[in-house]
């Protein structure tokens, strides 16, 4: 998921002041919103794109006929998988403009574009420059849905199953990564260059599908009351919603927008007088002063733990294995093209498996136990390994039966991440911000995230080749580090409202911000309508 899980789980609590948002089971809500689930189903698609673009890379570095075009040694490798994150990183931030200028959903439209032309520059490489600019081109786009597609997805979803349906963004990337890892699979008994060619062009097919087909679906409702278009945006829930514009539900809802978009209006208007009439000029520092908020008091701390999760949610050292698997299990003792591919495959499939009981269980089970128990066995299994590895890293012959051993602490070490530090590493920095520094500390901790990941993916070919077993050491250490900061600095945020937040990390924004959300509560609350619109009955 990702610049994952924005904005579902305070949201509701906050901007309407009525506690935790309710919830349900998912399948009933899927089923209760049709229209909706399909909408933020098909938006998702830009999660299969990131998957697998991330994915793909893994099993075409390994195959012959790529090789003898791209002769390449350990650092050029780590580069051509890490410019797509360093391309991600600059798409992240460059999104935020397009997304409130041009809506969410043209902007997807754009990232699409972006991604074609990527995808295009990848599958047709003649030279190394034409695959590392494609590589780049399509980090953009990745980045850039990443941050778009869950957002859009929120902010089109009832409060009630809002949570499960921007987590099929997060099942969308592993999706992706599991379906690249099985083309590669059967794109190796392909002769000549189609080989890695094929798998390469094939995110063509995935670019132009959401392209086009986002196009037939709405605007969001939020985007379009913040652009001052209400009364398309009391028809668009009504769609959304499978209900007449005239009933009290929908209404209702479309009041809870108008307030939500006003508060934000009014907090520019309470903390920058100075800049709210100032043109293009005052919009630039009421951003850059939203920045500066972040680092003081009962801020910095919050940033801090948001940055820092998603720093070990990358050195923990699942993205190397997701990027470099077949290499990492060749180094494990596996013999042959085709074993370390299916043994690939099988990580794809445990990584999307096991992310299914996060979107069922997550507000049972809770954050901090969950994140603290994967620490413990991701540390377990990277130690194995690297014991297993230390010994017959050399003398792998003979000895199959340790590689697979390996092998298997692998898919432990995978299942544990994805069911923990895959997901919750995107949940938790959503929650602790207050909701007017939520989207300027995510675009933060998401920049955090693209970044470890692009030095992760640059230099885990480069300690395989030099330090072997110690590779898995040193991703050991960073799994045991982690259960450490989340025991002392991470608290339980399950049930949290946000003046609890305040509790935690000191400050008083919340209650700041609610005094001023109760003033607008008063205004546009009971009655209010779009202009334009007949009052519904009230004794219907």
């Amino acid at each position: 998921m990702s610049d994952s899980l924005k904005q579902e789980y305070a949201d509701d609590a906050v901007v309407h002041n009525r506690g935790p948002a309710k919830t349900t089971n998912a399948l009933k809500g899927f089923m209760a919103n049709p229209f909706v689930f399909g909408t933020a189903l098909f938006a998702s698609v830009g999660g299969i794109t990131f998957g697998y673009d991330q994915g793909v890379i893994s099993g075409v570095q390994e195959m012959e006929t790529f090789i003898e075009r791209f002769p390449m040694n350990s650092t050029e490798r780590g580069f051509v998988v890490a410019i797509l994150e360093l391309g991600a990183w600059a798409g992240a931030w460059l999104s935020a403009y397009p997304a409130d200028r041009f809506s969410r959903k043209y902007t997807i439209v754009i990232a699409c574009v972006v991604f074609l032309i990527g995808s295009a520059f990848q599958g047709g490489a003649q030279n190394l420059d034409y695959l590392m600019a494609g590589r780049f081109i399509c980090g953009m786009s990745v980045g850039s849905l990443s941050m778009v597609v869950p957002m859009y997805q929120s902010e089109i979803a009832p409060p009630e199953v809002r949570g499960s349906l921007v987590s099929l963004q997060q099942l969308a990337i592993t999706f992706g990564i599991l379906a690249s890892f099985w083309i590669n699979f059967g794109c190796q008994y392909i002769s000549g260059e189609a080989q890695w060619r094929v798998p390469l062009c094939l995110q063509l097919v995935l670019g132009l599908f959401l392209g086009i087909g986002i196009l037939f679906f709405p605007f969001s409702p939020r985007w379009l009351m913040s652009s001052g278009r209400e009364e398309e945006a009391l028809k668009i829930l009504s769609k959304l919603r499978r209900r007449p514009i005239d009933h009290p539900d929908v209404q209702e809802e479309w009041r809870e927008i108008k307030i939500s978009v006003e508060f934000d209006n009014e907090l520019e208007r309470h903390q920058y007088p100075q800049y709210v009439d100032s043109g293009n000029k005052g919009r630039f520092m009421i951003g850059l002063m939203g920045y500066r908020d972040l680092f003081r008091p009962g801020m910095f701390r919050r940033l801090a733990i948001g940055s820092v999760l998603m720093f070990f949610q990358q050195f923990c050292g699942t993205n190397s294995l997701i990027y470099y698997a077949p290499k990492i299990f060749q180094s494990l003792g596996l013999s042959g093209q085709t074993i370390s591919l299916l043994a690939t495959g099988v990580v794809g499939i445990i990584n999307f498996v096991a992310t299914f009981p996060t979107v069922m269980f997550l507000d049972v089970m809770g954050r901090k136990p969950t994140l603290m128990v994967a620490s413990v066995f991701m540390t377990l299994c990277m130690v194995i390994i690297a014991v297993i590895s230390s010994i017959y890293q050399d003398d792998w012959v003979g000895h199959e039966d340790k590689g697979w051993a390996c092998v298997a602490m692998t898919y432990v070490f995978i299942a544990n991440f994805a069911y923990a530090w895959g997901p919750i590493g995107w949940v938790v920095p959503a929650e602790i911000f207050p909701l007017r520094a939520r989207a300027k500390a995510m675009s933060v901790t998401t920049s955090s995230n693209w970044m470890n990941n692009f030095i992760i993916a640059q230099i885990t070919p480069v300690m395989l080749d030099n330090i072997g077993y110690g590779t898995y050491v040193f991703f050991a250490c960073f799994c045991f580090l982690s259960f450490f900061f989340v025991w002392f600095f991470v608290p339980e945020t399950k049930g949290r409202s946000l003046e609890e937040m305040d509790e935690l990390f000191g400050g008083g924004t919340a209650q700041k911000d609610n005094e001023i959300l109760r003033r607008v509560e008063q205004q546009y609350s009971g009655s209010y309508i779009p202009t334009g619109m007949e009052k519904p009955d009230t004794a219907a």
